[in-house]
């Protein structure tokens, strides 16, 4: 193995960090990881940051290992050709092997009055935003939460059972993911609540206002403070850098993980599309690719040829409240299954996996290969699946030429 191997990691979430700390168990490699924020955030708990139960934010010395460099700085540019990326505060930083790790965030709501008049809900930052909004009004006043998949009805959730008028609009069905027996027992705890629960076509949002959002069958609901978690999107950095990317701008890589384009640059996480079939976007597959990732890197640079993806699902844990919760069971690749756990043990089995989750991470900081999740059989599914999916050639995007 070459001596000093440089490895940039960009993006400190879950799939960033299980990278990270697993290219330290070597003693060869150098690794830069390149995040915003000097802290981890927990972002399957920004509800409750909103509601108040817990601050969602770890600091980086309980889960990035001690040979990891934290560089607080935002990468605006890769150029593959020369190996480095250009950053925020106007220095670069150089690579022999890139990991994207870019994670996602709040999509454009495409609905008129949202962007200035909503709260979205993806980020540290905008969890930060809307707590001291819903705590200068009163309990009476209406809340409106947009999205039916988990953030939405964990925050909804979440406000009703500290006293908050919640309404969650779904647009569609209450959480699409889940078994329809699943399905009525969240509906069931969100009653028991006091959420208001609007299904279907009609409830689709079409306009918000500073004080009312306007559903598609003209119902105008009164809402003093809006929500908005339906949907995610990822950034634009790869597009931007002249990679080749899927229609919603995740690295197109192959089975690896490795970018179609350059075989020293590997993507894991949300801004991930291995030939062009993402994984479902969680913490469950971050952590799981992160680990692939760094594999894949490691060997590279033993001149041995890259394992394929292997992904294996468990399910869906959604959080009600403090006091209840739900852990979905589903097929190894990801279809729900009758089997549920609800009530108070689904809330302590939700608890005990964010826990697991930091665990993990702070496992592999502390013992670099340990983890090996990502290494359970999958089976043949994904492989089936790749097979009667018609493949595209993948090519830059139109906005590789746009400034960085």
């Amino acid at each position: 193995m070459a001596e000093n191997t440089e490895v940039v990691v960009i993006g400190g979430g879950y799939a960033g960090v299980m990278a990270a700390n697993r290219l330290t168990r070597h003693g060869g490699v150098t690794v830069t990881l390149v995040n915003p924020r000097p802290d981890f955030v927990e972002r399957i708990r920004l509800h409750q940051l909103v509601g108040g139960s817990h601050d969602a934010v770890v600091e980086y010395a309980r889960v990035l290992g001690a040979g990891v460099r934290l560089l607080v700085d935002s990468v605006t540019g890769i150029d593959a050709a020369a190996r480095r990326v250009a950053l925020a505060s106007g220095g670069t930083a150089a690579y022999d092997y890139l990991v994207y790790a870019v994670g996602s965030g709040s999509a454009d709501p495409g609905v008129p009055g949202a962007a200035e008049f909503a709260y979205p809900l993806n980020s540290l930052e905008e969890a930060r935003r809307l707590r001291p909004v819903l705590d200068a009004r009163p309990a009476t006043a209406p809340v409106t939460v947009v999205g039916g998949g988990p953030t939405g009805i964990e925050t909804a959730a979440e406000l009703a059972e500290r006293g908050r008028a919640v309404t969650l609009v779904c647009g569609g069905v209450l959480g699409p993911y889940l078994h329809a027996r699943g399905r009525r027992s969240v509906a069931g705890r969100l009653a028991r609540l006091g959420v208001t629960v609007l299904e279907g076509p009609g409830a689709k949002v079409t306009a918000v206002t500073g004080a009312a959002v306007r559903l598609a069958d003209g119902r105008e609901l009164p809402s003093e403070v809006t929500v908005w978690t339906a949907g995610f999107a990822v950034p634009d950095l790869a597009a931007r850098s002249g990679l080749s990317t899927d229609a919603e701008g995740r690295l197109l890589t192959d089975e690896t993980l490795t970018s179609v384009d350059d075989d020293r640059i590997v993507a894991a996480g949300d801004s991930a599309a291995p030939s062009d079939l993402p994984l479902r976007m969680s913490c469950q597959a971050a952590i799981p690719l992160g680990a692939r990732a760094a594999d894949t890197v490691l060997s590279r640079i033993a001149g041995e040829r890259p394992e394929p993806l292997n992904a294996v699902f468990a399910g869906q844990c959604i959080s009600l409240g403090r006091r209840a919760g739900i852990f979905q069971v589903a097929r190894r690749h990801d279809v729900a299954l009758w089997f549920h756990v609800a009530g108070r043990p689904g809330a302590k089995l939700k608890e005990f996996i964010c826990q697991g989750i930091v665990k993990h991470l702070a496992g592999e900081a502390r013992e670099p290969g340990s983890y090996g999740l990502h290494r359970v059989s999958g089976g043949p599914h994904r492989q089936r699946l790749l097979a009667a999916t018609p493949r595209r050639t993948p090519a830059p995007t139109a906005a590789a030429d746009q400034p960085a």
